[in-house]
């Protein structure tokens, strides 16, 4: 069967370019926050959020930005801080050009649009891009489902709205003839509190190192965002971190009233 008679059978699926947000994480030039304006009003996405930025001069941004895309400066969102910012997001995507360690599993933008055709139907994708001059750090990275990396030549430097421009780019055309349903995940507000609880549950029973403990629970993350959680699949894992928190207070306030038994 040709591609026409099967769109025919089954319209292709395309990602939903209106629950699609580029997100720049201190971004230091009034121009590139202008020129990825710019790229993303090109690829028809409308959301633009920045965080913690260098600078907000107008003219400068709406000089790169021009047409269209000035109207993306004018409801920009602005935030102080980068967790809430991305509180409202089921999905966010960290885009990366340093590779390695705990970076080992990535994909293209090629691949990551395809993936995006299913998730945008029903949740809000947060692209989240890092500063200009060092990209989004280790401290950034477990906010992140997944990550993105752009393949290069030798000439591997990228500026902030040339990778802008090409993800949004592959997201634009990207289609599914077949998407499977992703229902709506929980958010990152919602997942950073279960996190929280997660963690201070595995330091009371000695499961993840006191030492460093981010650093184990950043497996905890992978694992977690490999599956996807829903929101109430979220609350059950924090109902379940309670019940735990519950028994070992229990069992430690006996062993307590025990020893005073003893002595006495």
């Amino acid at each position: 069967m040709d591609t026409e008679n099967i769109a025919k059978v089954a319209p292709l699926a395309r990602a939903c370019l209106d629950r699609v947000a580029i997100v720049l994480f201190r971004p230091q030039l009034p121009e590139n926050i202008g020129a990825a304006a710019r790229a993303a009003c090109n690829m028809g996405l409308s959301r633009l959020v920045v965080v913690q930025p260098l600078d907000l001069h107008r003219e400068r941004m709406a000089m790169m930005a021009t047409g269209p895309s000035v109207e993306l400066l004018d409801k920009m969102e602005v935030y102080d801080d980068l967790a809430q910012a991305l509180g409202p997001f089921q999905y966010i995507v960290g885009a990366t050009a340093r590779l390695g360690g705990v970076r080992n599993q990535y994909f293209t933008p090629r691949e990551m649009a395809g993936r995006l055709v299913e998730i945008s139907a029903a949740n809000d994708v947060a692209l989240l891009f890092g500063p200009e001059n060092w990209g989004l750090t280790n401290d950034e990275l477990p906010f992140c489902h997944a990550l993105v990396t752009i393949p290069t030549g030798e000439c591997s430097s990228l500026n902030l709205a040339q990778a802008v421009m090409v993800i949004a780019y592959e997201l634009f055309t990207a289609v599914s003839p077949k998407p499977h349903f992703v229902p709506r995940l929980a958010n990152s507000r919602e997942l950073e509190t279960m996190y929280a609880m997660l963690k201070e549950t595995l330091l009371k029973i000695n499961f993840i190192s006191h030492q460093n403990p981010e650093h184990w629970m950043f497996n905890v993350r992978r694992l977690f965002a490999r599956h996807g959680l829903r929101a109430r699949e979220a609350q059950v894992i924090k109902g379940i971190c309670r019940q735990i928190d519950w028994y070992v207070g229990k069992r430690l306030e006996n062993l307590k009233n025990r020893q005073n038994s003893t002595q006495e």
